[in-house]
């Protein structure tokens, strides 16, 4: 009996602590505000918290390609959060309050772009040079925001990003160094800000946006390219980007991401710099976040 009571209290205390903070166990989906120079925007988080949830649960932030649902990519990865114990955290920045890419993929670091329609590039823009109004912030509110939630331990937070959240997961390797990521797993980008300082941001890495000693920080970030071996010249799957600048990159989406780590291994090299970025390639799938992230759960977190 006094068996019954404790398990019935402590059921009663944690059900209380969801009620309060608007959660529960299973999919839900909870809203925060965007980050500096964009405050008045809501953006919207899909959750997963597992059954096997305690105070150690580990957290994933799970970015959605160009379609911006991260209700679908949180599904994709409930069978992985059950089986690992993994609370999983899917935002979704809204094409209404977040529109074109250069607010989504490239992270808010460009504002006032111009396209041109005929070469599909980017032909005038304007560097938004304060890093608090980049969208890469958001992630550790996110992390925070459900660290209390979920009255979790967690110091440290995954990331796994398909196509268009791949793109923003380099991009926020690259120049947002101190922030509470862990692994980050770029996964199926369309194109890369290649690690040059012969470019210009957004193709590479001049525009003021990075430094040497910058670079040299990023190369110790726990960075993975993350590619699949049919996203190649067959896929027709996903909105693929061509013209003249991002084609010296490769000409599909595997090509590319070999393209961006040989040459950020290149110029690690020329910096003389610690290099702990890594490439993997998962065999048989194509530009598929579903088997993507299957791939990606087991790289995580099956040993």
């Amino acid at each position: 009996m006094k068996y019954f009571l404790l398990v019935l209290m402590t059921l009663l205390s944690f059900n209380t602590l969801a009620v309060n903070k608007s959660v529960s166990f299973g999919s839900g989906k909870f809203t925060i505000a965007g980050g500096k120079g964009h405050s008045e925007k809501l953006i919207d988080i899909y959750y997963h918290l597992p059954t096997a949830y305690n105070e150690d649960t580990s957290v994933l932030i799970v970015l959605p390609g160009g379609g911006r649902n991260g209700w679908s990519y949180r599904d994709s990865w409930i069978e992985a959060s059950e089986k690992y114990n993994v609370l999983i955290l899917s935002p979704s920045y809204s094409d209404e309050l977040y529109p074109r890419f250069w607010n989504y993929n490239i992270g808010r670091m460009l504002s006032d772009v111009k396209i041109n329609k005929e070469r599909t590039a980017i032909e005038s823009y304007r560097v938004v040079s304060d890093p608090n109004e980049w969208i890469f912030n958001d992630f550790d509110r996110i992390f925070d925001d459900a660290i209390n939630r979920f009255n979790l331990n967690a110091k440290q937070y995954d990331m796994f990003g398909h196509s268009a959240g791949g793109q923003i997961l380099h991009r926020l390797a690259l120049f947002d160094i101190d922030n509470k990521a862990d692994r980050i797993l770029s996964s199926n980008s369309g194109w890369y800000t290649v690690p040059t300082f012969e470019h210009d941001f957004p193709y590479g890495l001049n525009n003021g946006v990075s430094s040497k000693d910058s670079i040299r920080a990023a190369f110790t970030s726990k960075l993975t390219i993350f590619l699949g071996e049919l996203d190649n010249q067959n896929e027709t799957r996903g909105h693929l980007v061509r013209n003249p600048q991002v084609d010296t990159q490769g000409t599909y989406r595997l090509s590319r991401g070999k393209y961006f780590y040989q040459s950020a291994k290149t110029l690690a090299s020329d910096l003389q710099a610690s290099f702990n970025w890594d490439i993997h390639v998962v065999k048989g799938v194509g530009h598929d976040y579903k088997n993507m992230g299957k791939a990606a759960a087991v790289y995580l977190y099956a040993e």
